[in-house]
């Protein structure tokens, strides 16, 4: 017998509502674990002078994907934060595993919990932080599974409102993916759309840090995320992170931080121009299908290479017809099906085609770009 699951209603507090003075968008900014206490007040200490910063992070449990890993300094990193607290001002926030987790954090009067990706993938330990948050009224967020799984970031939630948290927010820190990308964690902007869509009051805070997996890319995705209308980042900072002990390469300095803050444009909704609203929110719709499509095609042209360095190896041509004429016929009819033009289909397929052939004739023939008559 199975059993249709209908979509529960939230009910929340955005983040302006949360009674905690939080401007928005939210920065929340702090090293990827607590290691020290000079490590975790210095980089307090800096973070603040950016008056833009709400609130400070810190990793105290580190749920490590393999054994052997630091797997974060323990209770001690409270009250390191609750030090950084009283001398910057700064509300804090640390990630929850467990039961014992929140009761710890509770404990010692931390501001703001959040629940990590690995935690989201698991209902059982989801629940056990739920059943732990009964009777409190604290501010919590959800973080996305590391895969992409809609029903279990909306399960996380839903158990966690259930437990009587209403100050809930989610958190897109981009989900796991075994291609190789220029993302540690693959966007998928859609998925965070898709749950704007059927959670409209729900904030969702954009974790850039996770998604880029490197200070280059952290611009664009934190820019992303604003054109979003996500309503807070969280980004990793750490007064060295040449030798911080987790996650070094995403992380920023505090000075690094101000001028990552200074290139962002901070766009706001008006009431007045409903309508261009609407019209950018397609376009931006439009704009994220846009980069899947490229990295797809991206993909598929690395796949084409290799099948080109096969075909070197083993003296094949570059050419069959016959499974190039399969896959128009197949792939035509598929587009077909899905609503798309024949003609268009072939020709974008011709399109495709025409590359893959250019790359493998550059492999097969020792570099030498193809001749191309004008």
């Amino acid at each position: 017998m199975s059993i249709k699951l209908k979509d529960m209603s939230l009910d929340l507090k955005r983040i302006k509502d949360w009674g905690l003075g939080l401007e928005q968008p939210m920065i929340i900014s702090g090293p990827c674990s607590a290691e020290t206490e000079e490590q975790v007040l210095t980089t307090a200490r800096d973070v603040a002078k950016d008056k833009r910063v709400n609130v400070l992070r810190a990793g105290i449990w580190k749920p490590r994907t393999r054994p052997g890993s630091f797997e974060g300094i323990g209770e001690i990193g409270l009250e390191w934060l609750n030090k950084a607290k009283a001398e910057t001002g700064l509300l804090t926030a640390t990630e929850v595993a467990t039961g014992a987790h929140v009761e710890a954090c509770l404990k010692a009067g931390i501001d703001i919990l959040w629940v990590g990706a690995r935690t989201t993938v698991n209902p059982f330990s989801v629940q056990e932080v739920a059943d732990a948050l009964q009777g409190v009224d604290i501010p919590v967020m959800v973080k996305n599974p590391i895969n992409p799984d809609l029903g279990l970031w909306q399960g996380g939630l839903e158990r966690i409102n259930k437990a009587g948290i209403t100050r809930l927010a989610a958190i897109h820190r981009g989900f796991s993916t075994y291609e190789k990308t220029p993302f540690r964690n693959l966007p998928m902007w859609d998925m965070a759309i898709e749950m704007m869509r059927k959670f409209p009051d729900l904030d969702i805070v954009n974790d850039p840090s996770h998604i880029a997996g490197n200070r280059d890319l952290l611009p664009y995705v934190c820019q992303k995320a604003l054109d979003l209308n996500m309503e807070g980042l969280m980004i990793e900072s750490h007064m060295a992170p040449s030798v911080a002990w987790s996650d070094a390469a995403q992380q920023v300095t505090p000075a690094g931080l101000s001028q990552l803050l200074d290139g962002l444009t901070f766009r706001q909704e008006t009431s007045e121009a409903a309508d261009t609203n609407k019209l950018d929110s397609l376009r931006k719709e439009i704009d994220d299908l846009d980069d899947e499509i490229f990295q797809k095609i991206s993909s598929r042209m690395k796949v084409a290479d290799q099948i080109g360095e096969y075909k070197r190896d083993n003296s094949v041509t570059i050419l069959q017809v016959d499974r190039w004429e399969e896959i128009v016929n197949k792939r035509i009819a598929l587009g077909v099906a899905m609503g798309l033009d024949a003609d268009f289909v072939k020709h974008y397929l011709k399109l495709i085609h025409k590359e893959s052939i250019r790359r493998q004739n550059v492999i097969m023939n020792d570099g030498q770009p193809e001749l191309v008559g004008k």
